[in-house]
């Protein structure tokens, strides 16, 4: 088994944006907002070419405080892309959303790091902020998917208990899916992108495992520490 993943020419990287045209193309004919997913779709570029040359700078700087300070940059960003669901946005929700996504998503990513990974270095960028990217995403779709679904049960006068709870299994639903269909119907991105760099399918395999409870993990984690901070922070 080859040890390199082959290199994509830029001319053939263009052929990726055909299905993404033929979309846009039924956005527009169907008389949809085709014009947000150009905007997403152009975001997405400029965010990726950037972070490329961020993480080349970062890799090579070996430093402590860098990753750290990325890493904080990313729980603020996560903290309020995840609050974009719901109406009634007080500051103390903010502050919630924040210590949630960092306690949650942050012990638990030291937590697979030092113990699984078992890092040499704690700070190692190259490991912790691709999984870290992961944590911190996840934990932010659950607090989002829960805050949109908790104001909507208190505002139909449903009480904190009750709200708490469906708002909590209501966030769980994608990171349940993706643990049931993992290895029938996908195979996810980090296993998929092992693999093609030539690493055993066996040894790939652990990683998303562990990828896996790591996600499971600070999600829900995350996602209960939010839902009782804001116990009083959602109006009906």
């Amino acid at each position: 088994m080859t040890n390199t993943i082959s290199i994509i020419p830029l001319q053939n990287l263009l052929f990726a944006f055909v299905p993404v045209m033929i979309v846009i193309y039924i956005l527009y004919k169907w008389s949809l907002d085709y014009k947000h997913s150009i905007y997403a779709m152009f975001r997405m570029l400029i965010q990726l070419l950037l972070i490329g040359y961020v993480l080349t700078f970062i890799f090579d700087s070996d430093s402590s405080l860098i990753v750290l300070l990325i890493l904080i940059f990313m729980v603020l960003v996560s903290s309020w892309i995840s609050l974009r669901t719901i109406s009634s946005k007080p500051k103390e929700l903010y502050w919630s959303a924040f210590v949630s996504i960092g306690v949650g998503g942050g012990l638990t990513l030291f937590f697979i790091t030092q113990s699984v990974v078992e890092l040499p270095v704690w700070y190692e960028p190259r490991y912790l902020i691709p999984l870290a990217g992961m944590t911190f995403a996840n934990s932010l779709t659950g607090l989002s998917l829960a805050a949109e679904r908790f104001e909507a049960e208190i505002k139909r006068d449903a009480s904190y208990e009750e709200a708490r709870k469906i708002a909590f299994k209501a966030s769980l639903i994608p990171v349940v899916n993706s643990l049931l269909a993992v290895g029938i119907v996908a195979l996810p991105g980090m296993m998929t992108g092992q693999i093609l760099s030539g690493v055993s399918p066996l040894i790939a395999v652990r990683y998303q495992i562990m990828v896996m409870c790591m996600i499971f993990g600070s999600s829900g984690i995350s996602t209960a520490l939010f839902l009782v901070m804001i116990k009083n922070h959602i109006k009906k």
